[in-house]
């Protein structure tokens, strides 16, 4: 059984921080989820796990041991990535064979036996196979490696419906017949969300959660469709946040509350959304407007409260404010 640590890692290409400080356990006999938007860098994450790419600073160790150049403690894991990694011409029966040569584990009755569950005929090419038997031809080599850490980098990449749901049935007979870590990296989290224990969300080259997943699903909601609507939807999330904070600074209203609320809103780059969050804030607070203008008269920090709403690099926003404002601000 094992466990692998991941401590103070970052690793950065051409100058681009992907992963920064990053630290995680994955405890022994559990399955986990890492999710992530694409480039969130959960595919560098993994590389550097089974040191296919050398950490930039920080340490990763399975069992205590460093996994950098280190074969006894590498052979402990297998990774499942999206890269087809043998010979094109190499036939499935063939790979089987040849897994067995590095992995003495590998049970080479179980793999025909998961060929014949998925179809997958084993005189067939590697170059011949389609994308969905290409990852069937990949799940069943790690299913039977026997690893004591299994790694899926979205594992069901081309598969239909039926056979992903044959894929998490026989990963769950699986892990329950040879308890192990297991970690599937997708972005079907719906599909999995009843197989994983933990879950690890990676979001601009940090850990932003790492929570048991009921706990997650409490405090969790899906979305899906277009990119930009997404986006959309996340700053409409922001704008919750700003209507949070007003109802707390109606209530205990302080300077500093509302320049750090002003700090936080002006480095948001979200056009007029970020600017009606801005426009509303003002409309929602007028019975405090004046009391902050009197209190930054008093302190002659009039010119900091203009550059912290930064009306003057936004001539819409000021225009939309100036019915309220102008009577207690002169710009």
């Amino acid at each position: 059984m094992s466990i692998i640590e991941i401590k103070k890692v970052s690793k950065s290409y051409n100058k681009k921080q992907v992963l920064n400080n990053i630290n995680i356990t994955f405890e022994e006999n559990k399955i986990y989820g890492l999710l992530g938007r694409n480039g969130a860098g959960k595919t560098t994450l993994l590389n550097l796990i089974t040191d296919r790419v050398v950490v930039d600073s920080g340490e990763i160790t399975i069992d205590g041991e460093n996994v950098y150049e280190n074969d006894n403690a590498l052979e402990k894991i297998y990774f499942m990535t999206e890269r087809t990694l043998y010979p094109e011409d190499y036939k499935v029966k063939e790979i089987f064979k040849w897994t067995k040569e590095f992995y003495n584990n590998f049970d080479s009755e179980y793999a025909l036996e998961l060929a014949k569950k998925f179809n997958l005929n084993i005189n067939t090419k590697i170059k011949n196979l389609s994308t969905g038997y290409n990852s069937i031809c990949k799940i069943i080599t790690t299913l039977a490696s026997n690893a004591n850490v299994l790694i899926f980098d979205e594992p069901v990449l081309g598969l239909d419906a039926n056979h992903r749901e044959l894929f998490y049935k026989v990963l769950m007979e699986n892990y329950i017949k040879s308890p192990k870590t297991i970690i599937l990296s997708t972005h079907i989290i719906e599909e999995v969300s009843n197989l994983i224990e933990k879950v690890i969300i990676l979001n601009n080259s940090k850990v932003i959660s790492s929570d048991e997943a009921e706990e997650l699903l409490k405090k969790a909601y899906t979305v899906s469709g277009l990119t930009e609507n997404i986006d959309k939807f996340e700053l409409i999330a922001d704008i919750k946040k700003d209507y949070d904070f007003i109802e707390d600074l109606k209530k205990n209203f302080t300077i500093e509350k509302l320049k750090k609320f002003l700090n936080t809103t002006n480095k948001r780059r979200h056009g007029d959304i970020g600017i009606f969050s801005k426009v509303e804030f003002f409309e929602n607070v007028k019975e405090i407007g004046r009391d902050l203008v009197k209190e930054y008269e008093e302190d002659n920090m009039l010119e900091e409260l203009e550059s912290h709403m930064d009306l003057n690099k936004n001539p819409f926003m000021l225009k939309r404010l100036g019915t309220y404002l102008s009577n207690t601000l002169l710009f």
